[in-house]
């Protein structure tokens, strides 16, 4: 099939990573993957939820939003920020940089992330993945010449990026044209050393093992070149 701007099916959406976009926090990262453009914003914080004060460890909370004009049809800024889908896509960012943080090595605060949609074409939840661990990384820094961590917090890199199946062919990082015909719709949240979190469904019929395998093997090769874009964003803003 041909895909917009005649892109292999392998092949990601034009990418850039914008650091210190926002100069007030902690660490920020403007992320675009082809017309999918968010906000990524790291607050480091000194309180912790109820449920962890008192403890041993420090917290990662994620949120997620979409601004009115984000999409086609103006959201309303309430419905955007109470939905479902809005609930899970920030529980999904959150579990997500935990699982490669050390939140020993940040007891007594918490890492709050802002993924701010500004301009939404698919797959956002993966985009917002990919910036909120470069805009994570940043805040690292930041506490480290702060002398709030004499280490690191972050253990690994982390990325993510979306598969699907469209009219019968395996394709990499949907534009939302293609998220809303697939057949299979995947994100694939991973590591350099493996798998943190995989979301898959079939919309209208059951799909093999070998597809997925397909799938999982695109998406690696994504995530690939996605690790090294934010490294070299990463190599260009911290000194």
């Amino acid at each position: 099939m041909i895909r917009e701007n005649h892109r292999k099916a392998d092949c990601l959406r034009e990418v850039s990573l914008e650091t210190g976009f926002n100069p007030h926090a902690e660490g920020s990262c403007l992320i675009k993957m082809g017309e999918t453009h968010i906000l990524c914003t790291a607050t480091v914080e000194s309180t912790l939820p109820p449920f962890l004060r008192g403890g041993d460890q420090g917290w990662i909370m994620a949120e997620y939003g979409m601004l009115p004009r984000a999409t086609g049809e103006r959201i309303s800024r309430k419905r955007s920020m109470e939905s479902g889908r809005t609930l899970e896509i920030q529980r999904l960012i959150g579990r997500s940089l935990r699982a490669v943080v050390d939140l020993k090595a940040l007891t007594g605060r918490q890492i709050r992330i802002d993924c701010d949609v500004i301009q939404a074409d698919g797959g956002t939840r993966t985009a917002s993945i990919v910036g909120a661990y470069v805009a994570l990384k940043l805040a690292e820094r930041w506490m480290q010449q702060s002398a709030m961590i004499t280490g690191t917090i972050v253990r690994e890199p982390l990325t993510a990026i979306s598969c699907g199946v469209v009219d019968g062919n395996v394709l990499l990082d949907l534009d939302y044209r293609e998220d809303a015909a697939a057949q299979v719709d995947a994100n694939f949240v991973l590591t350099k050393g493996g798998i943190v979190e995989i979301q898959s469904s079939a919309e209208d019929g059951p799909f093999s093992q070998s597809i997925f395998e397909k799938l999982l093997s695109f998406a690696q090769k994504g995530c690939l070149e996605l690790f090294e874009m934010q490294r070299q964003a990463l190599t260009k803003a911290l000194p």
